[in-house]
């Protein structure tokens, strides 16, 4: 009988016999643990000498030479390995690779129908529950004695067993590890050993909740990331008791998620960074290299690289300094430069942020500087207002010498739609941060601000004890220095290491003292004149004076001790609503809380501008906001609160009279947004004029 394809069928037979015994014979090789081991060496190094493949396979005696030479004769035979004859290294063939496969697939299935426990892990792949391993990542990890691991391991595999699971994952065991742990006392150990992440409702409410998502993934994934490292922050970072002073509401740590990564605010000189070229070294190698500007569109085109690159490396706010003399060549075509900075502003405004709010960069210009740059700026920014719903980009307007009813006109249009303005003699942020190198030539300086200090819970725990309060003032301020002395450190390792490239590159500025650590009090009129008793009268505000220079007292004898200058504020924080919330559910709500204006504690100071044109210099709020600004070395923001119907000369004459009166303040106005179609071209309430959306901002 002949086959199809002319094979006659004891032929067949033979060749079936063939490959039968060449199947059996490549079994029979995988049948030896060593062979095995052999190929998965040369399968993960590569190619392998004679002697090299014998001293990691184990076979380091010269009793056992014969013994590997055998193994790897079978493996010749069969083709697993080849030997490349000219360099006198053996790799393994694809055969071999095959086989190798084959082996992991067969033992991780014979474990599954075995019945036995085996363990799917983090780097995916599934093994046989081992012991061993307990008290390697024990040791290894967590810095456990020896015999404590393998008391802890033998406790953990007898609940394992009890429990009869046959289907175990890392992170399980990582838990029942952890609950061993604490059950024992060793709380310092399960810290180092807890695994940081999210549970999967969270994810799922992150995924399905997508509301206050408006940076698309980008959202998803800072988010998620930030709440690893705030969860690390706070088990792993910070001492103790700073950790529980900040969970249980005594300080608020703004973007713990960043805190040990970028510092708050940086001041900078841009000037200095586009005339030098933007230096990245070997990062953002996908970002083109601008070299130093010499032409106005050149001057533009690196203006909006500069404000993308620096806004990752700050998590609250850039000042940049210099623009109006960046621009100081190109005066005689306004309109030219308008346009290039309004589509320098534009372009940066797609910049990420790691948070909701952003990073904010402002603008710093001098008046009494060049007229045509500075109103050309002001003009290009009114109109990249216009443009951007919330705008990221904002103005400083530097008044120490200059007249700000030239340029007031302008700027009360841009605050009537919701643009950001600040007003500051001297060296400011748009927060109301002071800088803290304004006496030094440094390019770049920062300050690291996100502490902040809950004086109404103080207050309340002290008894009405003015004295007590401020001495445990004092005792909360100790520890969180010292804390954001650590912080400045590992943001100065990290920095030099390549994180921050822009500060890495631009500036040796933790050897030229050019770093603050700025503490914030929040709450300051409630905790002295609702819940310590005093009036607001003169004795009233001499108590709250006190607790200011107190404050700035511990912050300069801090200062001497850790090496790095201390300033105290009182500006804007998210903390203050955190705050209140907490301080309500702990005391009640009718127990401090009822003179507050808002559901937030005071911060800074507010002025009305209704109210504004009748005060003098020698008017009690003018006076007290002075007072202020003098004794907080750190900066206080002072807020120029305007009227959602307020006209724009009054509002021009409202700016007008508070730089008359004040060193700094902030006019604000309410502004309604679409969150729908982002319009806000005309004042509405209710609902969206253009789109009809009931989504307002």
């Amino acid at each position: 009988m002949v086959l199809s394809e002319g094979v006659s069928e004891p032929k067949r037979s033979g060749l079936l016999h063939s490959t039968s015994k060449r199947v059996r014979m490549i079994f029979s090789v995988m049948a030896s643990p060593n062979r095995i081991d052999i190929l998965r060496i040369l399968n993960s190094k590569g190619p392998l000498t004679y002697s090299e493949l014998k001293s990691l396979a184990g076979f380091k005696s010269k009793k056992e030479s014969g013994k590997f030479a055998y193994h790897l004769r079978k493996l010749l035979r069969q083709s697993l390995v080849a030997l490349n004859k000219s360099e006198r290294r053996y790799t393994i063939t694809n055969l071999g690779k095959l086989v190798l496969s084959l082996a992991r697939q067969i033992e991780e299935r014979s474990i599954i129908e075995s019945g036995k426990m085996y363990v799917r892990t983090s780097h995916e792949s599934i093994e046989e529950f081992n012991s061993h391993k307990i008290i390697q990542s024990l040791v290894r990890e967590g810095s456990l004695p020896l015999e404590l691991a393998q008391k802890i391991t033998e406790e953990v595999e007898n609940r394992i067993y009890k429990y009869q699971t046959t289907y175990l994952t890392g992170s399980l065991i990582r838990e029942m590890v952890n609950s061993v742990l604490l059950e024992h006392g060793h709380e310092e150990y399960r810290n180092k050993l807890a695994r940081l992440g999210l549970p999967v409702f969270d994810v799922q409410e992150m995924l399905t909740n997508l509301d206050s998502t408006d940076n698309g993934a980008e959202s998803l994934l800072f988010k998620t990331g930030q709440k690893v490292l705030a969860e690390h922050l706070l088990t792993n970072v910070l001492p103790k008791d700073v950790a529980d002073s900040y969970l249980s509401g005594d300080l608020h740590i703004t973007n713990p998620g960043i805190w040990s990564l970028i510092p708050d605010t940086i001041f900078v000189n841009v000037k200095d960074l586009i005339d030098d070229g933007i230096i990245l070294g070997g990062k953002y190698l996908d970002v083109s290299r601008i070299p130093p500007s010499k032409s106005l569109d050149e001057y533009a085109s690196a203006l909006s690289v500069i404000i993308s690159l620096l806004s990752k490396e700050a998590s609250q706010e850039i000042v940049l300094d210099g623009v109006a003399q960046l621009f100081s060549k190109n005066s005689k075509n306004v309109e030219d430069l308008e346009q290039k900075l309004l589509t320098a502003f534009t372009t940066a405004s797609t910049t990420s942020k790691y948070n909701k709010e952003g990073t904010t960069v402002s603008i710093k210009l001098q008046l009494g500087s060049e007229a045509k740059i500075v109103n050309a700026i002001i003009n290009a920014y009114k109109n990249y207002t216009k443009i951007t719903p919330i705008p990221k980009i904002g103005l400083i307007i530097d008044y120490d010498k200059g007249k700000v009813s030239e340029i007031s006109e302008a700027i009360a249009e841009i605050v009537s739609i919701g643009g950001h303005v600040m007003f500051a003699k001297g060296q400011m942020s748009s927060h109301g941060v002071a800088n803290p190198s304004t006496k030094n030539s440094s390019p770049l300086s920062i300050t690291l601000q996100s502490v902040s200090i809950n004086l109404p819970r103080l207050a309340f725990e002290s008894n009405k004890d003015e004295t007590y309060f401020r001495a445990r003032l004092a005792l909360l301020m100790k520890p969180a220095l010292s804390s954001m002395a650590l912080r400045k450190k590992d943001i100065s390792d990290l920095t030099r290491r390549g994180l921050n490239p822009i500060l890495a590159k631009t500036t040796q500025y933790m050897q030229r003292s050019s770093v603050s650590l700025n503490i914030n009090l929040v709450g300051l009129k409630e905790a002295v004149y609702n819940i310590l008793g005093f009036q607001d009268n003169k004795e009233g505000k001499e108590i709250l004076h006190k607790v200011i220079e107190t404050a700035v007292d511990v912050g300069n004898k801090k200062s001497k001790e850790i090496g790095d200058p201390v300033s105290i504020s009182m500006i804007e924080t998210e903390g203050s609503a955190r705050f209140a919330s907490l301080d309500g559910e702990k005391y009640g709500k009718n127990s401090a809380l009822n003179a507050m204006e808002g559901d937030s504690y005071s911060q800074g100071v507010v002025i009305s501008a209704s109210e504004i044109a009748e005060f003098t210099n020698k008017s009690e709020p003018i006076v007290e906001c002075n007072k202020l600004s003098k004794l907080l070395n750190g900066g206080l923001l002072v807020t120029l609160q305007i009227d959602r119907n307020a006209s724009l000369p009054d509002i021009k004459k409202a700016i007008d009279k508070a730089s008359d009166l004040t060193n700094s303040f902030r006019p604000i106005k309410k502004v309604s947004i679409c969150g729908e179609c982002g319009f806000k071209d005309e004042p509405f309430e209710d609902k969206c004029p253009k789109c009809k959306s009931p989504y307002i901002i």
